[in-house]
């Protein structure tokens, strides 16, 4: 992944040469400041920063998550989204060993290239992997389950307990219910027996 190094007198300034000399607008650029150089008696400090753009990262992503897939003994095509948040999609003909038990694998697999990116870029980047849309689909089924169960409590007034849901199952069903007028919901003990609870608001 290419690196490239700007000089200025403030951050500012070197950040402006950066967009300039890469044609790229500051939202589609990651910027570190790596030093400070103090100038003599008759110069100014300048301000050096390193910059990378996005659509590498989005790149050395793709790359290093095929190698990882190889490696792991699978043949699998990538297709990646970049509408808002780069996603990968992986199509394999193992996409169950791929998606594990509960999405497991497919967490794991998540979590070793965003450590890789971490250590390649300096920063968190936000991206998604998917696995022949396994998380479209099964969050399409969380939807369905979380507004089935909050319909039961409004009519039954009792609150009820979903459980066996992962953090980021939890955070959908948060997000999906958010704007209930009769319900919400709460997430309640420790990890790893962690649930939601689905309420009914009072009138």
């Amino acid at each position: 992944m290419e690196k490239h190094s700007y000089i200025g007198k403030t951050k500012e300034e070197a950040t402006k040469e950066a967009e300039i000399s890469l044609q790229e607008t500051r939202d589609h650029l990651i910027i570190h400041e790596r030093e400070i150089k103090q100038g003599g008696f008759f110069k100014s400090k300048k301000i050096a920063i390193e910059v990378i753009e996005k659509r590498e990262v989005v790149k050395f992503i793709k790359s290093y998550l095929s190698i990882l897939v190889k490696d792991l003994g699978f043949n699998a095509n990538i297709e990646v989204k970049t509408k808002e948040i780069p996603t990968y999609i992986i199509y394999s003909d193992h996409d169950s060993l791929l998606i594990g038990k509960n999405g497991k694998n497919l967490q794991a697999l998540s979590r070793i290239v965003a450590q890789a990116v971490l250590k390649e870029v300096g920063d968190s980047f936000k991206f998604l992997i998917d696995v022949n849309e396994y998380k479209q689909k099964h969050e399409k089924s969380l939807e369905y389950l979380a507004k089935k169960v909050a319909r039961e409590v409004k009519n039954s007034k009792v609150a009820a307990k979903l459980d066996s849901l992962n953090a980021y199952e939890r955070r959908i069903v948060h997000n999906i219910l958010s704007n209930n007028k009769y319900v919400y919901t709460e997430s309640v003990g420790e990890e790893p027996n962690r649930c939601l609870l689905i309420k009914p608001k009072e009138d």
